[in-house]
């Protein structure tokens, strides 16, 4: 008779997030990815592109490889950068308390899109893949008073388009068109897909 014993469960290498963000560690937790953090430190305004996935594209990219570099093991490493496209400007996180409110009087009832590039580096194969999620945001038509609270709590200061979508920021966004987890900094079926590529399951990183 064949032997109809299940197949040794394959270890995947360590997962290493080359990002500083809580909410991509949280994403990543929560999808039950066990992945070990490992700020890059990369100074971004080194990276200049002609549109909004270029950059993204490129900033992941060079997090990540600041972070492989230091690495001796066989691992992965997940390098995410993610901007707001609004109006024909790009922003990424704002410089001050008034650069927030600022930003935020420009995106109230309008639409942007928030770009968020995914390098994901194989140290072990020495291959990598990038990749750039894109997704639409719809702004509410918040009041000027609700503007200022917000940003007085210090969250929208922290986040690339100035809000945070599993936060209070939640509140004044009307509607997502495209990948929600996205918004919050990392996507989980881009990633899902991203290592596939490189011929992994994502049901051997479930802890």
């Amino acid at each position: 008779m064949p032997d109809l014993s299940p197949l040794p469960q394959r270890m995947p290498p360590p997962l290493i997030l080359a990002s500083a963000s809580p909410a991509r560690r949280a994403l990543l937790q929560s999808a039950g990815i066990a992945a070990s953090v490992q700020p890059s430190y990369f100074d971004e305004s080194l990276i200049e592109a002609d549109c909004p996935w270029q950059l993204v594209e490129r900033l992941a990219e060079a997090k990540a490889a600041a972070v492989a570099a230091q690495v001796t093991e066989d691992a992965l490493v997940l390098g995410c950068d993610s901007v707001l496209a609004l109006a024909g400007e790009v922003y990424g996180k704002p410089e001050s308390r008034g650069a927030a409110i600022a930003r935020w009087q420009q995106m109230r009832g309008n639409t942007g899109h928030l770009y968020t590039g995914h390098a994901l580096m194989d140290l072990g194969q020495n291959r990598h893949v990038v990749r750039c999620q894109v997704t639409e945001v719809m702004f509410a038509n918040a009041s000027n008073r609700q503007i200022e609270a917000y940003v007085d709590t210090e969250e929208p200061l922290n986040c690339a388009g100035c809000f945070a979508i599993d936060g209070r920021g939640g509140l004044l966004v009307e509607k997502l068109v495209g990948c929600p987890s996205n918004v919050i900094g990392l996507s989980l079926p881009l990633l899902r897909q991203m290592l596939a590529s490189l011929g992994y399951d994502i049901a051997d990183f479930w802890a």
